[in-house]
């Protein structure tokens, strides 16, 4: 239900450079690169970062995503999914704002009971997207 949420939020992204943080199994991602856009994930497990690998013709940097995010380029779409306990929501959000090129979105995915100030909020049970959009 979210995957589709967030597509539909999106619009048309072909061509657009999309950053996977927080990869996971790559879901998000790559769908992204089904539609289009010109993907790079970050994922900090191993095994998992090879498992995208195998399944993806894009970049896939394994490795801590508050440590990463600074040498990658910007990017018009950048989708955040940290785990629940995720501490360093505050520093994620600034680091991903800055890469973020002008008109670029940013949607952070968390728990409905936390909030972050975003320009929109769209709730789906206890899942939350929050969304910045970098004005030009």
């Amino acid at each position: 239900m979210v995957k589709n949420a967030l597509f539909n939020i999106l619009g048309d992204i072909d061509s657009l450079r999309f950053i996977d943080l927080f990869a996971g199994t790559g879901q998000i991602g790559m769908e992204a690169e089904r539609r289009g856009a010109e993907v790079v994930f970050v994922e900090k497990n191993h095994r998992l970062a090879g498992e995208i690998k195998k399944r993806t013709r894009a970049k896939v940097i394994v490795g801590d995503v508050l440590k990463v995010i600074g040498k990658l380029e910007e990017a018009d779409i950048i989708f955040a999914d940290p785990p629940y306990s995720f501490k360093s929501y505050d520093e994620l959000i600034e680091k991903a704002l800055k890469k973020l090129s002008f008109g670029g979105i940013f949607i952070l995915e968390h728990d409905k009971r936390k909030e972050f100030g975003a320009d929109e909020v769209r709730k789906y049970g206890d899942t939350v997207l929050s969304i910045w959009i970098k004005e030009l």
